[in-house]
């Protein structure tokens, strides 16, 4: 993992507006689900890292990310250009966060059973920034993401994902409607 996170640390040119400790409660879920087999020590195991990874997509935060996930971690739906392993959301979150400065996660409402938890994800803020050479010019963003990441020995190991990309390329102006 510190190898991986190396390859990205040159990245943190984004001075970290919200600190970590801001960005795990400015993400903590509206709603929360939770199996009644699940006793409060083992929730409270399973969401540490899962409280991470939502503060890591709010602020960047390398070291969040670090907390969040598994050295070997695997990307289930990665998209095509998108490296596999920890660099993988790592990439994600500098490109969006340089297209989306003021960019803004909340987590609509989360399920957890056995070591599963399945988020619903609503990314909003403004394209003020620049997408796959497209620059911005304040476009307010808004779409809706869906998670579910397997939490194994204190760290995500998995995550299946689906993002509404066409709503936000749309709403980007790189695809219209």
């Amino acid at each position: 993992m510190a190898a991986a996170l190396l390859l990205v640390s040159a990245w943190s040119a984004r001075a970290d507006p919200i600190g970590d400790a801001a960005a795990i409660a400015m993400t903590r879920p509206g709603e929360q689900i939770v199996a009644g087999d699940i006793k409060p020590r083992q929730l409270g195991a399973l969401l540490r890292p899962v409280d991470a990874f939502y503060g890591f997509w709010a602020n960047g935060s390398l070291r969040l990310l670090s907390r969040a996930i598994a050295a070997d971690f695997k990307d289930h739906t990665l998209p095509p250009g998108r490296p596999q392993g920890p660099q993988g959301p790592a990439a994600a979150s500098r490109t969006f966060l340089k297209a989306i400065p003021d960019l803004r996660v909340t987590v609509v409402q989360r399920l957890v059973v056995g070591d599963r938890v399945v988020s619903h994800l609503r990314f909003t803020g403004h394209f003020t920034g620049t997408f796959l050479g497209k620059a911005g010019t304040g476009q307010r963003v808004d779409f809706i993401a869906t998670d579910i990441v397997r939490v194994r020995g204190g760290r995500i190991t998995d995550n299946w994902h689906l993002e509404d990309n066409l709503t936000f390329l749309q709403q980007i102006g790189m695809i219209h409607k």
